[in-house]
């Protein structure tokens, strides 16, 4: 595991949930209107081996006690992705309060894969951390096996900060590649990459 404790210290986590617009996506708060399309989504093995928390299969229950987690803001903020044109829901995104500080996380149903939502997402909430919370570092990790999730770390600007384990519900204890990305970088970034 990658010790970074010392990026943790001071650091006020505290974001509220403002609704964010990006170039084609609605990013609110999930509500009750979203479950069918979040079953839906969620029920899918592949996407649930790729995380921590999201358990396989995935029903009405599973998606009821998601709703009430994410209201509760417990351990950190959760967004629903919605298409701008029609207000579909396509997964979702947020950061996490973890023992290394801050962490962003993401997943996307399988028929919106490779369209570039899960990286519309991610900048926009790395955007959000940085500009709404006094971290220093923000943090990301994604399964050793999912090239995918690492191209949209990568485009966020994070650096590779080392090899750790995970306790997924669904696949148990896997391997992940962890990112970070410092303050700085991301203010140098944001002045010279325009998306």
């Amino acid at each position: 595991m990658v010790a970074e404790a010392e990026d943790t210290e001071d650091e006020s986590y505290a974001i509220d949930c403002p609704v964010l617009a990006t170039e084609r996506l609605v990013m609110r708060a999930p509500r009750e209107s979203d479950l069918e399309q979040l079953v839906t989504l969620a029920d899918n093995r592949h996407v649930a081996e790729m995380l921590a928390r999201m358990p396989h299969p995935y029903g009405e229950g599973e998606a009821r006690t998601f709703l009430a987690m994410a209201a509760s803001r417990r351990a950190g903020i959760v967004y629903a992705l919605t298409l701008k044109e029609n207000d579909s829901f396509v997964g979702c995104a947020g950061l996490n309060t973890t023992d290394r500080g801050l962490e962003l996380g993401y997943w996307i149903g399988e028929p919106y894969w490779k369209r570039g939502y899960a990286t519309e997402a991610a900048h926009a909430l790395v955007d959000l951390a940085f500009q709404r919370t006094s971290i220093q570092v923000l943090h990301a990790s994604t399964r050793v096996i999912n090239p995918a999730s690492r191209r949209v770390i990568h485009k966020c600007g994070f650096q590779y900060a080392g090899q750790g384990m995970l306790n997924s519900i669904v696949a148990a204890q896997v391997p992940v590649e962890r990112y970070r990305l410092d303050r700085k970088t991301w203010n140098s970034l944001r002045n010279w990459i325009h998306y």
